[in-house]
């Protein structure tokens, strides 16, 4: 039986995130804090958010998640499918139309230089799409 979610209302993102982190004593914590340093170093102007009841990275919209599962740490690229992928490290949810994942197992390297890059060029598509977005009307 799943536990009950706790209410998370009032609680910065970033300690709900340190949470997650220390909930999994193993390496899936280790690799969840090492996913979230790339990503800030990637773009020191993310968001730390909590959507969910998971860690969301956004930057003019939402970049990546951070999950944790028994045999990986996921990170899904809300729209991976439309981010270059030149060192091929999507390996999971392939199939969709937008999304795109990568599964990270224990005892796997981390290309942290072509990680940070995929979080670059989404934070790129994202920056993008914001700026060629209709622009609402005032209402008179």
């Amino acid at each position: 039986m799943k536990k009950p979610l706790k209410s998370t209302e009032g609680i910065p993102a970033a300690q709900l995130i340190d949470d997650a982190i220390r909930e999994y004593a193993d390496w899936r914590g280790d690799t969840l804090n090492r996913l979230r340093s790339l990503i800030k170093q990637a773009d020191p102007e993310i968001v730390e958010e909590w959507k969910w009841n998971i860690p969301v990275w956004s930057h003019d919209g939402i970049v990546c998640t951070g999950e944790t599962y028994k045999a990986a740490v996921k990170t899904t690229f809300a729209k991976g499918a439309s981010v270059p992928d030149p060192e091929g490290l999507f390996n999971s949810s392939l199939e969709g139309a937008t999304r795109r994942a990568i599964d990270f197992r224990e005892g796997e390297p981390i290309n942290e230089a072509a990680f940070m890059a995929l979080i670059q060029a989404a934070v790129a598509l994202n920056i993008s799409a914001k700026a060629n977005a209709p622009k609402k009307k005032a209402k008179s």
